[in-house]
């Protein structure tokens, strides 16, 4: 990042010698301008994929005085231009750049690390590309659609020395990190189980009815697709309603609430660098054993945003549970926090946060800070690697509708070839390039 930086300076200084750069240069240009970090000390930001989640990232990334966003790309023209409308109303100028192709933006020597916000099938791939390319990364959750993709992304990332961030947002927020801490210093004695909420696992193989493809700079529908397989063009697929798709999701849907709660439940088992070695599936939840006697329950939930029974309602989404000898906690998204007996209420009312589970702003600043310092994020590549592994093995243990046993280490299922046989899904064309090493 400095290198370049350094390169566009010295270019900038010959080419003022040569043609004759106006001698007064715009304050904010130069960082002169209150909360407005110096040019040379600002990061690059590239925006891939700017739908919903995306355009919220973005609108709190903006906020940081030292990012500057150069430049967007989604494959639909709607979005690219309702992005570059945003960025340039924050920038006050009309600079931010437009691309259709990921691989354009990547190529930018202004763009020093990338959010990437598409839908599922892209996020490993796109980050791939990217660490190879020189960038940072912070990717939205799920960062891969498959056990082998995750386990290539982290390759990579470690490989190229790259800064990764998992958009698992919660491990930056205070009430979530509050009980993992509780967990973690004993305050509810031993630990014995853990609960994650997680979506209701389905899966939808048929395809929808075709549609006339959109011209190409509308909506480009390869592009779109990526290293999926091949379907038919319907509009409904880049209006949202791929979800739940087998060849689009993660993990039958589990992973949409799983890489969070899931990833919450393996830091306050100090269990970071591993994963339940044991999943038993049912009509309501995955059961998972941890080797050091933990028990981690995945709870489906039929009506995430609605009614979840077992859950303390006023703690709002993506709740997490965590149940010792001595004591239990819980967070939502909410903010709040709620425990028992009643000697922990009192220092859980001290704790209760204003931020809800969904805001980016903390996790966004550890990813831009790391991206300065060379240091890694709270969920850097390792982090997610192992978590959502944890999440695609209790997936595949529903789907198979049998108990799977896992070797942490090597990653792979115990004597069950069909398992491992899902560990991996070929991909499409010219992105199998991601990877070959």
């Amino acid at each position: 990042m400095q290198g370049n930086r350094a390169s566009r300076r010295d270019a900038l200084r010959g080419m003022g010698a040569i043609v004759g750069f106006p001698a007064i240069v715009p304050a904010r240009a130069l960082g002169r301008v209150a909360g407005v970090a110096a040019a040379s000390e600002r990061i690059g930001l590239g925006v891939i994929g700017i739908g919903p989640r995306g355009t919220y990232d973005l609108k709190a990334m903006l906020k940081e005085p030292d990012v500057r966003c150069v430049a967007v790309c989604d494959v639909q023209r709607s979005r690219r231009e309702a992005a570059k409308a945003l960025v340039d109303g924050v920038n006050g100028d009309q600079a931010c750049a437009t691309h259709r192709d990921l691989r354009e933006l990547l190529d930018r020597r202004d763009v020093d690390a990338v959010l990437i916000a598409t839908g599922d099938r892209w996020h490993a791939p796109a980050s791939i590309l990217a660490a190879r390319a020189g960038k940072d990364i912070y990717c939205e959750k799920p960062c891969g659609l498959t056990i082998e993709l995750c386990q290539k992304l982290d390759d990579v990332i470690r490989s190229t020395g790259r800064v990764f961030q998992a958009g698992t947002q919660r491990r930056s927020v205070a009430n979530f990190q509050t009980a993992v801490a509780m967990a973690r210093s004993g305050k509810l004695g031993k630990l014995e189980r853990m609960y994650a909420s997680v979506y209701e696992p389905i899966v939808e193989t048929g395809w929808l009815p075709r549609e006339a493809t959109p011209a190409r700079d509308e909506v480009d529908w390869d592009l779109w697709l990526g290293p999926a397989p091949w379907r038919p063009y319907n509009r409904k697929y880049v209006e949202g309603g791929w979800r739940g798709q087998w060849d689009f999701d993660s993990g039958a849907r589990l992973l949409d609430w799983g890489a969070h709660t899931v990833d919450l439940c393996q830091q306050a088992n100090d269990a970071d660098g591993t994963m339940p070695i044991e999943y038993i599936p049912s009509e309501t939840k995955v059961t998972a054993h941890y080797a050091n006697g933990v028990t981690l329950i995945l709870d489906f939930l039929r009506t995430p945003f609605g009614e979840r029974p077992g859950w303390v309602q006023e703690l709002g989404t993506c709740p997490v549970r965590f149940e010792g000898a001595d004591g239990t906690v819980e967070a939502g998204d909410s903010g709040g926090l709620v425990g028992h007996p009643e000697a922990l209420r009192s220092e859980l009312a001290a704790s209760q946060a204003t931020a809800d589970g969904l805001d980016v702003s903390a996790h966004a600043r550890n990813f831009f800070d790391a991206v300065k310092s060379r240091r890694v994020t709270v969920a850097n590549s390792a982090v997610m690697r192992k978590s959502h592994i944890a999440c695609h093995a209790a997936a595949l243990s529903w789907l198979l509708g049998r108990t799977l046993r896992i070797d942490p280490e090597t990653e792979t299922f115990v004597d069950d070839d069909e398992a491992n046989g899902l560990r991996s899904r070929p991909l499409r064309g010219v992105w199998a390039d991601c990877l070959r090493s």
